[in-house]
């Protein structure tokens, strides 16, 4: 039988519109079209199967594929992780789900002093293909270790590549591409947008897994940061806009490895940058970038890199979060402070 592919099936594949869908379905369908493309990946984590998760983002793959290629597990995320990694040394690619980003803690020394380094260790001829799905950040008001944004530990580890979408679209494709990496990959999903909508476009892939873009054009100020953030940089530019300054937005994605092009060619056009996070301030991922952009574009900068942060403190009441984590306005006072110089 010809294997063939015809003009017309061509023309109907290029065609497919893209369909409209939270990230939470678009994670799922992501995880989903994994699945069915090879059978050595596997989910396991807590209550992921009959129930499909905390926020029921594997619903229905328990159903789909059984319950030996989506496992539920015990409640000891160090147990979860060196089960995953004798698993990928058996030729397999687990999916882990931390339940929420305070829980990755009891696993962190399975993560960083063996996952980390064991393909280091074995000079490369042992690979260790795991995804630890990290639900992080703030703004759904729960209670301690629920609300953290721990992107920093794992970014300062090497051996670790760590990603984090902001949109549907590079939810359903950085899944799959994180699952398709030799090299452990820890992916945080900003839970409080996994009800925010958008286009996903199932026939082709916009971006590489390791790629920063542009989401909004500017000319006066260059707005940076990642997952949730993103939504409040764009809030914040259309501020801006409103009052005559226009803000370029850069979505990092990729922690680790940072795509530094994306950040300095818009940096270099406008002169001016303001990084914004959740994470305390203090040795954060901002921090970085602010250094790099300060090292690499020095002569095109017309005022000091700025960061906007969460405060150096640990996380508050839910009463209170609205005050630690940065929003549109605090941004804005920034982009006026980086205007003023």
């Amino acid at each position: 039988m010809s294997t063939t592919t015809s003009p017309a099936q061509t023309d109907a594949a290029a065609s497919v519109a893209p369909v409209t869908m939270p990230i939470s379905r678009a994670l799922n369908a992501g995880l989903r079209a994994a699945l069915a493309a090879d059978d050595h990946v596997l989910l396991m984590g807590e209550d992921i199967g009959k129930l499909g998760g905390v926020f029921r983002v594997t619903e229905g793959l328990q159903a789909e594929f059984g319950d030996r290629r989506v496992l539920d597990t015990p409640l000891a995320e160090s147990g979860i992780v060196g089960t995953a990694i004798g698993l990928a040394m058996a030729g397999f690619r687990p999916v882990i789900e931390i339940q929420f980003d305070g829980f990755v803690f009891p696993a962190f020394d399975q993560i960083t002093t063996q996952l980390a380094k064991i393909t280091n260790r074995h000079e490369g001829a042992l690979s260790m293909p795991i995804v630890i799905r990290i639900p992080y950040g703030g703004h759904i008001g729960a209670v301690e270790h629920h609300q953290e944004s721990p992107e920093a530990y794992f970014t300062h580890t090497p051996g670790l590549r760590v990603v984090s979408p902001s949109t549907a679209n590079d939810a359903y494709w950085m899944i799959q591409d994180a699952i398709a990496s030799a090299d452990p990959v820890i992916f945080l999903e900003p839970k409080a947008k996994y009800w925010q909508k958008g286009e996903v476009d199932t026939s082709a892939r916009a971006l590489p897994l390791h790629a920063s873009r542009i989401v909004r054009r500017g000319t006066d100020v260059t707005l940076v940061g990642h997952g949730a953030m993103v939504t409040t940089l764009l809030q914040a530019a259309a501020l801006a806009e409103s009052e005559g300054t226009s803000c370029e937005v850069v979505d990092v994605r990729s922690l680790s490895p940072i795509d530094y092009g994306p950040i300095l060619d818009s940096v270099r056009r406008t002169g001016r940058m303001v990084y914004a996070q959740e994470a305390p301030g203090f040795t954060s991922l901002g921090s970085e970038v602010a250094a790099t952009v300060m090292e690499k574009a020095f002569y095109a900068l017309e005022a000091p890199v700025l960061r906007v942060s969460g405060f150096d403190l640990p996380f508050p009441p839910a009463k209170l979060e609205g005050a630690f984590l940065p929003d549109a306005d605090r941004i804005l006072e920034a982009v006026d402070r980086a205007l003023a110089y």
